[in-house]
C-alpha cells in the first residue's frame, strides 16, 4: 500500500509531464489512442466519482469560514475565464469548432488538477478544495447557460442536452462518490490515496483520445490552439 501511495503521490506531482508526454505521442501515433474516445465518458464519470470520494464535510466548511473567497473564487471560474475564452475566439477568428471547444473549456468548473497546483505552489489548498467542489456542484446549472450564451455564435447549442450530459457526468458520478463515502468510510479512506493516480491515469487517456481524433485539426491549426490556450491560462492567473 505504501508503494502505491508513493505512486500515486509521484503521478500527482507529475501530472503536467505525463499530459504533455501523452498529448505528442497521440498526436504522431494517432492510431494507437483512437480506440480510447468510446470511453472518455466513462473515464470522466470515474474521474467525478473520485472526486465525490474525496470530498467531506469539512471542505464545505471552509466555505462557512471564509464565505467572501469562496464567492469571489466561484464568481471568478464563471465570469473570467468564459469571457477570456470567448474574447479570444472574437479576437483570433478561430474557426466554430475550435471556438466553441475554447468557450467550452472556459466554462467549465476548475478540477482536481488545480487543487493539485495549489497544493504545489504553496497555496491555500482547502480553499482551493472548496472553490472546485462549489464550482463542480453548480457546473451542470451554470456551464450550459454559458455556453449557449457564448457559443451559439459559432454552433447550434442544445443547453438541456448539454444539462443532462454534465448531470450524468459530473453531479451524479460526485454524489455516488459521496454515498460511498458514507456508507464505506474505512475503505474509501484506504483507497483515496490511490485516486491522483487513477485522476491522472484518465485524464491522460482522454487527453489522448482528444489529439488523437483531431489530429488533422490540430496540424491545420495547432499553434494558434496552443497559443489561445497558453493566453487564456496566462490571463485568468493574471486577472486572478
Amino acid at each position: 500500500m505504501k508503494t502505491l501511495d508513493r505512486i500515486s503521490q509521484f503521478a500527482g506531482n507529475t501530472f503536467a509531464i505525463w499530459v504533455l508526454l501523452f498529448a505528442v505521442l497521440a498526436f504522431f501515433m494517432p492510431g494507437s489512442f483512437t480506440w480510447i474516445a468510446p470511453y472518455i465518458s466513462i473515464l470522466l464519470g470515474i474521474i467525478m466519482f473520485g472526486m465525490g470520494m474525496t470530498l467531506s464535510v469539512d471542505d464545505f466548511k471552509e466555505v462557512l469560514k471564509h464565505p467572501k473567497k469562496v464567492a469571489i473564487g466561484v464568481l471568478a471560474q464563471f465570469t473570467l475565464m468564459p469571457l477570456i475564452a470567448f474574447g479570444l475566439a472574437v479576437g483570433f477568428k478561430l474557426p466554430p469548432e475550435v471556438a466553441a471547444g475554447v468557450i467550452l473549456v472556459g466554462c467549465c468548473p476548475g478540477g482536481t488538477s488545480s487543487n493539485v497546483m495549489t497544493f504545489l505552489a504553496r497555496g491555500n489548498v482547502a480553499l482551493s478544495v472548496a472553490i472546485t467542489s462549489c464550482t463542480t456542484l453548480l457546473a451542470p446549472f451554470i456551464t450550459p447557460a454559458l455556453i449557449l450564451w457564448l457559443a451559439s455564435k459559432w454552433l447550434p447549442v442544445s443547453a438541456g442536452d448539454m444539462f443532462l450530459s454534465v448531470v450524468k457526468i459530473v453531479l451524479i458520478p460526485i454524489i455516488l462518490g459521496l454515498i460511498a463515502k458514507m456508507l464505506f468510510r474505512k475503505q474509501v479512506e484506504q483507497s483515496v490515496k490511490a485516486m491522483p493516480l487513477v485522476s491522472v491515469i484518465a485524464i491522460v487517456a482522454i487527453v489522448a483520445a482528444v489529439v488523437s481524433g483531431s489530429q488533422q485539426k490540430i496540424a491545420e491549426t495547432g499553434l494558434l490552439i496552443l497559443l489561445v490556450v497558453i493566453l487564456h491560462n496566462c490571463l485568468g492567473y493574471l486577472l486572478g
